[in-house]
């Protein structure tokens, strides 16, 4: 395990999240994604979805060991994140942060903040996504935009009083892909893309949120640039620190799903 410090459970608490939710293109559609495409969606261990609406609150105090309160000396951290499209944020394996937008909205960019109760050092987990129509990593299928889609994320982490950055996107990260599609890029324009397209794909890793679970073997998390991310709607809203990174996995456009871990000390 990368930069593993001693076992220590920290106490999470959701406290109130703000969405800044950008619905971006108001031509947005919701679609349906098919049973092999849900299969990949729902491979997340997402937890209960916020389902949460701009200026909507939550105030819940709950810990990693479903207790309620928090751990004396518990700090409150300000988190902001951007996904294209969809992404989670665990607190070890207590869900802080979901994504406001459905991982089926075809056209979700939007960032999310929100605030949680921690004592370091603690771990944070992450599901990251990109939309796909189904198992074959293709969008707008059918149509004459039929294509690959692409991803990318960005996080900062910062003690909400003191505003001091403890943590941010990096290659740091250690992160492994779980849905790879296509594989042969050929078949981008197929119009059978669910027989002609391969993929690679792979359930999470069973307990892969918990502190001891050996990411040994997982990457680091790759880095790209904002013009190669090209980010859209809802990154504008945040001031990102110049050390937060665009990052994802390995290919923009055919790695779909992914689970990354850090290690916060701050």
């Amino acid at each position: 395990m990368q930069h593993a410090p001693p076992w220590r459970r920290a106490a999470a608490t959701l406290a109130v999240i703000t969405f800044l939710g950008c619905n971006g293109d108001p031509s947005t559609t919701e679609t349906d994604a098919d049973s092999s495409s849900d299969a990949s969606s729902e491979s997340s261990d997402s937890g209960a979805s916020t389902g949460a609406a701009a200026s909507s609150s939550t105030s819940a105090g709950v810990t990693s060991e479903g207790e309620t309160g928090a751990e004396p000396g518990a700090i409150v951290y300000l988190g902001e994140v951007w996904a294209d499209n969809w992404s989670s944020m665990y607190l070890h394996d207590a869900l802080i942060m979901e994504d406001s937008e459905s991982i089926t909205t075809e056209r979700s960019f939007n960032s999310e903040v929100f605030t949680f109760e921690a004592t370091p050092p603690f771990l944070l987990n992450v599901v990251m996504k990109d939309f796909i129509e189904n198992d074959s990593g293709l969008e707008y299928i059918g149509s004459p935009m039929q294509q690959m889609g692409d991803g990318g994320y960005i996080a900062q982490i910062s003690v909400e009083e003191s505003g001091e950055l403890v943590a941010v996107s990096s290659a740091d990260w250690r992160c492994l892909t779980i849905h790879e599609a296509p594989l042969n890029k050929d078949c981008e324009k197929s119009p059978a893309p669910l027989e002609d397209c391969e993929s690679a794909i792979s359930a999470e890793p069973e307990g892969w949120k918990q502190d001891d679970f050996d990411d040994s073997g997982w990457t680091a998390a790759t880095v790209f640039t904002a013009a190669e991310v090209s980010p859209k709607e809802g990154y504008n809203d945040v001031a990102w620190d110049p050390s937060a990174s665009l990052i994802w996995g390995g290919d923009l456009e055919t790695h779909n799903t992914i689970l990354c871990r850090v290690w916060v000390n701050g």
